[in-house]
């Protein structure tokens, strides 16, 4: 079995890939910053925008995308809306990244890294 590349667990693949949208909503530094914001509570969108220098349409498209992935949940609250943090969401991605991280025999013997 030396020198083959070890078999990849596909099982945990097919039943991981809802997160993909996840970590590639994640993966924007203005998108972090919106989330790590919401942590402390809902916010309203003006709010979220006085936090980016970004303009008003580019912000509302971030915040779609967050919404479209299920990190977000909105409601509106007059012409704007108000955003809050869908925690379960977070917690889903942070299991998935645990179980990836958890400690496991390595595929190759310690310094071989064909």
């Amino acid at each position: 079995m030396e020198g083959r590349a070890p078999r990849l667990n596909t099982a945990s693949v097919f039943e991981n890939r809802h997160l993909c949208p996840v970590f590639r909503a994640l993966a924007n530094p203005t998108r972090m910053r919106f989330i790590e914001a919401l942590v402390h509570g809902d916010m309203r969108q003006e709010e979220l925008r006085e936090l980016s220098p970004l303009r008003q349409p580019t912000v509302i498209h971030h915040l779609k995308v967050l919404e479209t992935c299920g990190l977000l949940r909105s409601r509106r609250e007059g012409q704007l809306r108000r955003y809050s943090l869908r925690l379960e969401a977070l917690r889903q991605a942070e299991d998935c990244l645990r179980r990836l991280a958890a400690p496991r025999s390595p595929p190759f013997p310690h310094g071989d890294y064909r």
